[in-house]
């Protein structure tokens, strides 16, 4: 592993570059936030998991008060079904969201992205290779689905919220960039990556940086402010847990919490969306059975979880 990570260029191996059209800087933060509410709700890395949707959307509706549910990109990914794809894409986007690298190369790809992961050295070529066949596979269904990607193509990459009169910063990657893996655990583990995630703070002015993207959840300290990655909402974040995570920020906390922290008025949690699991692995299978591409990448973690405990996510002293 060779750390720090600097993200790609667009010449680098599809999967692993990072298109000049991802990167926004955090400076491009500091604005007004567009939303202000009590409670919201961040979920990112869905991975067109219908079950673990079903599931989410069942928990924001009992909350109460000024709410917000916002999908912060790669909300598709295993949903190669046009149908699935199709249902997802209207169940999400009747809520807010923002797009993820896979979402902007399933409606406009950039030449060389690949999957658009931008993924950092740490991550094993054969794997991005497969990322690179999955995408291309769940592009010949959004193909057929014109109307869907024209959704697709109008989402913003990152929302600046108010929330329990803290600002917010919703981003699917990292501060700079779309597919940035600076709020990964990997990067948040070293002096480089702390150091960088300060200057994003101060550039941003937020408090809270929500993100998803690098797969594993962190919830981070820094300072006074705070780095809330949920991992992934639609597959177990923590070896022998079934369940995926999403951030709630709110006024007052979720009893229901994983872990969570507080930031003066405002209550950081990570909520577990315990989905239907037994139902999710058929209609997984039933579209990436063994030996395909998504199934040797992802059906251990699936079934299992990734090699990741829940005490190394906090790090919120």
């Amino acid at each position: 592993m060779n750390l720090p990570y600097e993200p790609a260029l667009e010449t680098a191996q599809p999967g692993r570059s990072c298109p000049l059209g991802y990167r926004y800087g955090a400076a491009s933060l500091a604005r007004p936030g567009s939303l202000s509410v009590d409670t919201l709700w961040v979920a990112g890395g869905l991975y067109g998991n219908r079950h673990a949707l079903d599931r989410l959307l069942e928990l924001y509706a009992a909350e109460r008060g000024s709410k917000a549910l916002v999908f912060n990109g790669d909300f598709h990914w295993f949903d190669a079904d046009e149908q699935d794809f199709a249902s997802v894409n209207r169940a999400v986007l009747a809520e807010r969201a923002t797009r993820g690298n896979v979402e902007t190369e399933l409606a406009d790809p950039h030449a060389r992205a690949g999957c658009g992961c931008g993924y950092p050295d740490w991550v094993g070529d054969e794997e991005v290779a497969r990322s690179n066949r999955i995408i291309e596979r769940l592009r010949a269904a959004a193909r057929r689905l014109p109307g869907e990607l024209a959704r697709l193509r109008e989402l913003p990459m990152t929302l600046v919220a108010q929330v329990a009169g803290e600002r917010v910063a919703v981003v699917h990657g990292d501060a700079e960039s779309l597919a940035g893996w600076n709020f990964s655990q990997e990067m948040l583990a070293t002096p480089a990556g702390l150091q960088r995630a300060e200057q994003a703070f101060r550039d941003a002015q937020v408090r809270v940086f929500a993100s998803s993207h690098s797969c594993l959840p962190v919830m981070q300290r820094i300072g006074d402010a705070l780095i809330a990655n949920n991992g992934a909402a639609g597959m177990p974040n923590f070896s022998g847990a079934g369940y995926g995570l999403a951030t709630r920020l709110s006024h007052a906390p979720d009893p229901r919490a994983i872990y969570g922290t507080r930031l003066g008025k405002l209550f950081v949690d990570a909520v577990a969306i315990d989905y239907d699991q037994a139902g999710w692995r058929k209609r997984f299978l039933a579209q990436w059975p063994a030996g395909s591409d998504a199934h040797r990448s992802y059906f251990t973690r699936i079934v299992e979880g990734p090699r990741y405990e829940r005490h190394q996510a906090v790090r919120c002293a």
